[in-house]
């Protein structure tokens, strides 16, 4: 499993005192970019897109609380993989969102999608969820 660190900004949380909606997914995607280069399934050009994300909202997160982003493989594919994400506090461990998402290999100039390499595939298997 992957994990990433962030603190709450000011700047981040709304009327309501807690973390807007739509900070959520900036946190996802930060955790996983950050998880695109630790895994080394990137290579000399970034050549993936987002096919779909969403995000369940679990429990509030507020200013300063530091958050764990855990990110692991569910699923790998031909050519896609689906990255699963729980956002937790890092003092009590509870669950503030989860996470899901799908990614595609894609050929930007051919636009078309295009099969994983055997090396991205066996690196994304060092972060396969044990079901």
């Amino acid at each position: 499993m992957h994990k990433h660190e962030v603190v709450v900004r000011f700047c981040e949380t709304d009327m309501l005192g807690h973390v807007n909606n739509k900070n959520y997914f900036v946190y996802l995607e930060d955790a996983r970019i950050q998880f695109f280069y630790d895994a080394a399934v990137i290579g000399e050009k970034w050549n993936y897109v987002l096919a779909s994300t969403k995000c369940d909202f679990v429990s509030q997160a507020f200013f300063h609380q530091t958050l764990i982003i855990e990110s692991m493989i569910s699923r790998i594919g031909n050519s896609s993989f689906q990255l699963d994400q729980n956002i937790l506090d890092k003092d009590t461990g509870n669950l503030i969102a989860k996470g899901e998402s799908t990614i595609v290999c894609f050929n930007f100039d051919k636009q078309a999608s295009e099969k994983l390499s055997d090396e991205v595939r066996a690196n994304l298997e060092n972060y396969l969820m044990n079901v």
